[in-house]
């Protein structure tokens, strides 16, 4: 899978609103190049929200586990709550994930965010195409319900 590939998923989901952080449209540099999914059905970015998934393309100040510094890496993040995160890894949100984090095309516990409940795949290919597909859906889904909450209660 592309980074295109995965936006235009994306974008192929209802509701959704994709957010391409790039020079002078204000947001802060190291954000630029890489993509943040929110479930935003009037188009307009939410303020109390975080996004439901995101790509960076980039090693992060304090994430640089996954190696993103290599040519053309890049990783697929996703918060999908505490059931699938323990259904996917087999532990709970915050325990010990084990593993390689800059292992390519394969699902694993975020290297910062596991703790609540993100997922991350690096370079996502044939192994984990339709499981990042299903779990970014899912993600999806979940906003889709937090939305919903929030404006009933209103």
């Amino acid at each position: 899978m592309t980074i295109d590939e995965i936006i235009d998923f994306v974008e192929g989901l209802d509701g959704t609103l994709v957010v391409r952080p790039e020079a002078g449209d204000g947001s802060p540099e190291i954000s630029w190049g890489d993509a943040f999914f929110y479930y935003a059905p009037d188009g307009v970015v939410p303020q109390a929200t975080q996004p439901f998934a995101t790509i960076v393309t980039k090693n992060y100040p304090g994430d640089e586990t996954s190696r993103l510094d290599r040519p053309g890496a890049f990783r697929v993040n996703v918060a999908v709550g505490k059931e699938t995160f323990t259904d996917r890894t087999g532990h709970a949100p915050g325990e010990p994930a084990g593993g390689d984090p800059g292992a390519t095309d394969v699902v694993i516990a975020h290297p910062v965010y596991g703790s609540a409940a993100w997922l991350a795949v690096v370079n996502p290919g044939p192994r984990t195409d339709e499981a990042v597909r299903q779990l970014l859906r899912h993600a999806c889904d979940l906003a889709r319900a937090r939305y919903e909450r929030r404006r009933r209660a209103g």
